[in-house]
C-alpha cells in the first residue's frame, strides 16, 4: 500500500511521521513538494521515503490513496496537475480547509471518490483531532484507509454531512489558537501579579496541561469538575463570577461562530471559476 502526499509541509510531515512511528515502511510513502530544501528535509527525517518535485505518473503509480496536503489556495493547481493520473487511485483524501468535494471533483476531471478531513496543528506532536467526511462514492475499505492515515497523528471524529466540516474548522482546527490565547492571557495575568516570566509561564502551562489531564481521566463533565473546585464564597467563585461578568463564555462561542462562517466563505471563494 503506497500513500502519496501532494504537499510536504508541516501537516503532511506530521502524518507521514506518525505512520512510520506506527510501523509503516517509509518506502511506501511518496511525497510531492516543489521545494528542494523541503524534500531534502523530509528524506533526512524519514529515510526511505520517496520524493518528487512535481506531480507525475511515477509519483502516483501504485498509490492506494493520494492525500492532498497543500494550502487551500493551491488546491486548484494541485488537483489540475493530479487529474491526468488520478483515475486508477482508489481514494483521494483532502486535508485542506474550505475546499469542497464538489470543487475538488471538478478540478480532478470528475473524479468522485473523495474523503475530506479537517485536522489541527497538535497533530504535529501526535495529539491532533480530525473531523472526517466521506463522499457516498467511497467504499468502506477506502474510508477505513483514509481514517487510519488520520488516526496516525491523533483522534478522528466522523461527521455525516460535509457542511459540518466548517464547524469542525471553527471548533477544533481553529481551537488551538483559542487555547493559546487563553494560556497567553493567564500567563500575562500571572506577570501582572508580580511573577517573573519563567514562573508565570510555568504556572500557566502546568495549569492547562494538568486540567486537561484531570478532565480526560474523569467520567464527569467539565461543569461538574468546575463546580467541585468552586467553593461557596471562595476565591474560585469570585474568579468565575468575573469571567461571567465579562461574558467570556459568549465570547468563545462568538469566536467559534466567526471561524465557522469564515470556513464557509472560503469554500465559496475557492470554488469560484475565473
Amino acid at each position: 500500500m503506497t500513500i502519496t502526499f501532494i504537499g510536504g509541509g508541516n501537516m503532511a510531515s506530521a502524518i507521514a511521521g506518525g505512520l512510520v512511528a506506527r510501523g509503516r515502511a517509509a518506502s511506501g510513502i511518496v511525497i510531492v513538494d516543489p521545494v528542494d530544501a523541503q524534500r531534502a528535509k523530509l528524506e533526512a527525517a524519514l529515510p526511505g521515503v520517496r520524493t518528487y518535485a512535481s506531480v507525475a505518473a511515477a509519483a502516483i503509480a501504485g498509490s492506494s490513496i493520494v492525500v492532498l496536503a497543500v494550502k487551500p489556495q493551491q488546491m486548484r493547481e494541485a488537483c489540475t496537475a493530479l487529474a491526468p493520473h488520478v483515475a486508477s487511485v482508489p481514494v483521494v483524501l483532502s486535508i485542506a480547509a474550505g475546499t469542497r468535494s464538489s470543487d475538488i471533483s471538478r478540478w480532478l476531471g470528475g473524479y468522485a471518490r473523495i474523503v475530506r478531513a479537517m485536522p489541527n496543528t497538535p497533530a504535529l506532536v501526535g495529539a491532533g483531532i480530525s473531523g472526517v467526511w466521506s463522499s457516498p462514492s467511497v467504499g468502506a475499505n477506502d474510508r477505513a484507509s483514509a481514517t487510519a492515515i488520520l488516526d496516525a497523528c491523533g483522534e478522528v471524529v466522523p461527521v455525516d454531512r460535509e457542511e459540518t466540516l466548517d464547524a469542525v474548522t471553527g471548533v477544533s482546527a481553529s481551537g488551538p489558537a483559542y487555547v493559546f490565547y487563553l494560556i497567553e492571557s493567564l500567563e500575562a495575568a500571572a506577570r501582572a501579579q508580580g511573577f517573573d516570566a519563567a514562573s508565570a509561564r510555568k504556572l500557566a502551562y502546568a495549569t492547562f496541561e494538568g486540567s486537561v489531564k484531570l478532565a480526560t481521566a474523569s467520567d464527569e463533565d467539565c461543569a461538574t469538575l468546575r463546580a467541585r473546585v468552586t467553593s461557596k464564597g471562595g476565591t474560585t467563585e469570585r474568579g468565575i463570577a468575573a469571567l461571567e461578568a465579562a461574558h467570556v463564555r459568549e465570547a468563545i462561542a462568538a469566536a467559534v461562530d466567526a471561524a465557522t462562517k469564515r470556513a464557509t466563505e472560503m469554500g465559496d471563494l475557492l470554488g469560484r471559476d475565473g
